[in-house]
């Protein structure tokens, strides 16, 4: 089983213009991101749009592939990216730019999904703890997922899912495990081609979520669980808090 990883990054940004480049503590943010996807996989590219974004990756040692300025997700810039480098793999994984802290052993698990060869899309879940207070539990900018039996993802949604009828809400993750998604994905590259093709059904529409196309269209997507908490970082008071936190666990 051949992987390859692919870091999509984008500079430009409606909330954090320039997000891959900022520094974080002497290091690039997608230098940190790269040095992390490393220690589980050979093959890693970052695919940008932006050249400055190249210059800083290939000046560490970085792979780069230069990308459409025009891609609405990073699914679409992994695809192309794919494609470009022009090499056959059976998996590309999708590992977000803006995750410095992305666990190795996160990757591992991810890969690990596709020992089932039925696989055809495999994401990270992790449970939120009991303790979660509700107005954490509740944070649109925090997707929430129901899982199968199978560990398959039944549905994503930016609301609690599910709902508990009989229970006060303030009470809620202490009576019933949710599950917060991690976004990094995998696919086989036969379905990356082909979930590229797709349009936005309704239930993306809604909710602002790529993946809920796929489930819409009848693709399965596995579900890897991880006990380990990512930190994204989608605004500079958000950075600030990485790298404090990135300080304290050296």
């Amino acid at each position: 089983m051949k992987f390859i990883a692919i870091i999509p990054a984008r500079y430009e940004s409606s909330r954090f213009p320039g997000k891959p480049l900022v520094d974080m503590d002497g290091k690039p943010m997608i230098q940190r991101v790269y040095e992390q996807v490393k220690k589980s996989i050979n093959d890693v590219y970052v695919a940008t749009d932006d050249e400055r974004i190249m210059v800083a990756v290939e000046s560490f040692g970085g792979k780069t592939v230069m990308t459409s300025v025009d891609h609405r997700s990073g699914t679409d810039r992994c695809n192309e990216a794919y494609k470009k480098i022009g090499q056959p793999f059976d998996v590309v994984l999708n590992i977000q730019g803006d995750e410095p802290f992305i666990n190795p052993e996160q990757i591992d698990i991810l890969k690990a999904c596709f020992t089932d060869s039925s696989v055809e899309i495999a994401t990270l879940v992790k449970p939120f703890d009991k303790n979660t207070e509700h107005n954490v539990l509740k944070n649109p900018s925090t997707p929430k997922v129901v899982i199968s039996e199978k560990l398959e993802a039944i549905y994503f949604s930016r609301s609690i899912i599910p709902f508990l009828r009989d229970a006060q809400e303030p009470n809620w993750a202490s009576l019933h495990t949710f599950y917060k998604h991690i976004g990094i994905y995998g696919y086989r590259t036969d379905v990356l081609k082909q979930i590229t093709q797709l349009l936005p059904g309704v239930l993306e529409q809604a909710e602002s979520l790529e993946q809920l196309r796929w489930i819409e269209n009848g693709y399965k997507i596995k579900v890897g669980i991880t006990t380990f908490e990512t930190i994204g970082i989608d605004t500079p008071e958000d950075l600030q808090k990485a790298i404090d936190y990135m300080r304290l666990h050296k």
